[in-house]
């Protein structure tokens, strides 16, 4: 009988291929557009466009987009959450904590399976999506439900949402406050989270709201007003209206208007990844110097130690 920990922490964050290669791209894209969660249309109208179009389209962009950001040890989603699952394994020694992605390795059900092998009765799931989605943190927990009905004398719990969670919204406000004691503060700070479409909002999807709490919490605890940060939405895909006011837009009119520095955080992503250092840090920086005006990108939080106390302490909250 293993004398490992009975209870166990899942962190799930989305996913990245195993390496900046066309191929790895292509599979890690089929298995991530092919979730009815994240393309609601129909399989027999969506899987010819993906596989005869999107795939072979976007396979060698995204790579190459991922090549400039890729770390030695490999891509920064996953390097990211690994060291930030290990921070949380030091915040809880009496409990077993481990990574998965929803999509692509390491895979979320071998990853329940492991842990339920290895002696775990109750495993907390963290989505490290801090606003809860449709498109997201309820793809996680379909798996997790239909795992748990295979695995009965398991007991599985999900953290839904933290979107306005003290400490951690503490923690991303300390984030900031640090980085403009190191580099000044510019005029203006930018929320950029990721998009939805506008139609999924319309249906009920509680996001847009999660999102503006989890913003106007950030802010409150940096004593900003009203008119010294403003709530964006990054990452468009398709031509369908997603949620507004769209990021890069936004900072173009900012520094046309005469805003000359502009900051840009992320809160909606727990670790840096391809959106945050490819889409922002490199492209928005980028556009918005062009039309005169300087961006600056601060990191998520990454694998910080207030970080992973304060999912430490959300786990402990949702087990208690």
């Amino acid at each position: 009988m293993s004398d490992a920990p009975t209870t166990a922490l899942l962190a799930v964050n989305l996913g990245t291929p195993d390496t900046p290669t066309a191929p790895a791209v292509r599979r890690y894209l089929a298995e991530f557009l092919s979730d009815p969660r994240v393309v609601s249309i129909p399989a027999l109208l969506w899987k010819p466009l993906l596989y005869g179009l999107i795939l072979p389209l976007r396979g060698g962009r995204s790579a190459h987009k991922y090549a400039q950001v890729w770390l030695p040890e490999g891509s920064p989603l996953a390097v990211h959450t690994r060291r930030l699952a290990e921070g949380m394994q030091r915040e809880l020694p009496q409990w077993q904590v481990r990574d998965a992605m929803r999509y692509g390795s390491p895979a979320l059900l071998p990853a329940l399976d492991a842990l339920a092998e290895g002696g775990a009765r109750r495993i907390v799931v963290l989505p490290l999506y801090p606003q809860y989605s449709t498109t997201t943190t309820a793809s996680v927990e379909d798996l997790v439900q239909r795992w748990q009905e295979r695995h009965p004398k398991v007991k599985v719990q999900l953290v839904r949402d933290y979107a306005d969670d003290p400490q951690w919204v503490a923690a991303v406000a300390a984030s900031i406050a640090d980085y403009w004691q190191q580099h000044g503060r510019a005029e203006k700070l930018v929320f950029s989270f990721h998009g939805i479409p506008q139609r999924v909002a319309d249906a009920g999807d509680p996001y847009p709201q999660r999102c503006q709490a989890s913003a106007q919490a950030i802010a409150d605890a940096l004593g900003l007003d009203a008119d010294q940060w403003q709530l964006t939405y990054q990452s468009r895909f398709g031509r369908e209206r997603w949620l507004q006011p769209y990021a890069e837009p936004t900072l173009w009119a900012l520094a046309e208007s005469g805003v000359r520095n502009i900051d840009v955080v992320c809160p909606g992503f727990a670790t840096d990844c391809l959106e945050t250092l490819e889409e922002v840090a490199l492209g928005f920086t980028a556009t918005v110097a062009e039309r005169g005006a300087r961006m600056r990108y601060i990191p998520c939080l990454n694998d910080s130690p207030a970080h992973a106390r304060a999912l430490a302490a959300l786990a402990l909250a949702q087990s208690a």
